[in-house]
């Protein structure tokens, strides 16, 4: 089965349907890279989805383990570089409601997420600085 239909709106700008549940994402050009900046591009939409896979792996060893997520945010912050261009780090800032959990929790946490398959998946040049932070 497919997984997603895309096509090109004109202007630097894209539709992307996930096919099982009909949601839509439009992405644009930046504008440092001749775009408009109204949607996030797609570099943002990579940096985003390592965090997005980071909590939802972290989500699937909290409920394995009985862990309660409260709270669980993060702050992406892109980086590019030029020739060639591409995201050269990556900075994730977590942050949830842990100030209960023990070592051996937030490791188990910390472990799910920096593994997680988008994470494992990008180039290993690509640098990801990565904190947690346990209020």
């Amino acid at each position: 089965m497919d997984t997603a239909h895309v096509k090109y709106l004109g202007g630097l700008r894209t539709e992307a349907v996930h096919v099982r549940s009909g949601e839509k994402i439009i992405t644009d050009a930046p504008m440092d890279n001749h775009g408009k900046g109204e949607a996030f591009s797609p570099t943002d939409l990579m940096s985003t989805s390592l965090a997005c896979c980071m909590m939802t792996l972290m989500g699937i060893a909290a409920n394995a383990h009985g862990i309660t997520l409260a709270g669980l945010q993060a702050r992406v912050v892109k980086h590019m570089a030029a020739n060639p261009r591409r995201v050269e780090r990556i900075e994730l800032a977590f942050e949830l409601d842990g100030g209960a959990l023990d070592a051996r929790q937030r490791a188990l946490l910390e472990h799910a997420a920096r593994t997680c398959p988008v994470a494992m998946s990008l180039s290993p040049g690509l640098v990801q600085e990565v904190s947690f932070t346990y209020t």
